[in-house]
């Protein structure tokens, strides 16, 4: 075997090792900071999208002292005013569809980000939407938002599930 070869196989056997390590890290060590961002994330979410059992002016006022900062800056082009506009907006779907529901079907952390792959649905027998949540926490509270969506269609062009 050529010198080349040899050092050729060292190499990707040592990037192996390492890059196995480094996922094998990530997946086990995520700091206190980052579970309490998740959990934080997902409890919010729950209120936002699930939390039917409660009135429309209790989930808000969960959201508005425990979930979103008063400094709260909002990505999406189709919400304005920060957390106010976002409370706003919420208002309307609560009444307009008061058995909105969402399942969470993956989840992560890193620093102060939070991503939350999301199943919403207006109605329960409704094909839903697939959502994305990107969240930025500080201090307990969501302080940044990006999300991206897409609806289930009826006749998908491949087998494969969005979930």
């Amino acid at each position: 075997m050529s010198v080349q070869k040899t050092i050729g196989f060292i190499i990707s056997g040592f990037m192996a090792v390492s890059l196995s390590s480094v996922c094998l890290a990530n997946e086990n060590s995520h700091s206190p900071l980052e579970r309490s961002n998740l959990k934080k994330a997902i409890y919010c979410m729950e209120v936002l999208e699930s939390r039917n059992d409660l009135q429309p002016s209790q989930r808000i006022e969960i959201l508005r002292n425990e979930c979103y900062s008063e400094h709260f800056v909002e990505h999406s082009p189709h919400i304005s005013g920060g957390r106010e506009g976002l409370f706003k907006l919420f208002l309307g779907r609560y009444k307009a569809y008061p058995k909105l529901s969402m399942s969470i079907k993956r989840s992560a952390s890193e620093g102060d980000l939070v991503w939350l792959h999301l199943h919403v649905k207006r109605t329960p027998d409704s094909r839903g939407a697939a959502l994305m949540h990107i969240f930025r926490m500080k201090d307990g509270l969501i302080v940044e938002h990006w999300g991206v969506g897409q609806p289930v269609p009826e006749d998908p062009k491949n087998k494969t599930p969005m979930f």
